[in-house]
């Protein structure tokens, strides 16, 4: 029997958040990001009708995971500047791994690194604040990254 190595509860981030159980070595690989594999069209429009939550996992290929479809756990990882984790894609799937060591209770994050399409405006900023409160955080999960959550 496999013990379970990250659990979903209330973050002080956002919402709810994903924590190591167990210490978590760096390589680790902790969850696989599943969802219905779909365009953007469609994972888009369920996003405005959630939003402050963004569930959808862009794709090289163009298509997404969209988490709030058949999704599990890893739809909890929130953004921050200075993450503990990372995100690699095989395919169709992503795969989430400790970057670092991870202490048990301590929150799993990746770096969003979302883009928009057009101006960025002041209500767009305020959309995407970031809040994680790392010493080198952006104030944005938009750019500098390389999960495109």
């Amino acid at each position: 029997m496999r013990l379970r190595r990250i659990t979903a509860r209330r973050s002080s981030v956002h919402g709810t958040g994903l924590f190591a159980l167990p210490p978590i070595a760096a390589g680790e690989r902790l969850v696989e990001y599943k969802g219905e594999v779909t365009s953007w069209r469609p994972a888009a429009a369920r996003q405005r009708s959630e939003l402050g939550h963004t569930f959808v996992f862009g794709l090289s290929n163009g298509r997404v995971i969209d988490g709030s479809r058949g999704g599990n756990s890893a739809r909890f990882l929130n953004h921050a500047c200075d993450p503990n984790c990372e995100a690699i894609e095989t395919g169709d799937r992503v795969f989430i791994h400790a970057i670092a060591a991870i202490e048990p209770g301590k929150e799993l994050f990746i770096d969003y690194g979302l883009a928009i399409d057009g101006e960025i405006t002041d209500d767009i900023r305020e959309q995407y604040a970031c809040h994680c409160r790392a010493s080198a955080c952006r104030q944005s999960m938009l750019g500098g990254g390389t999960s495109p959550l």
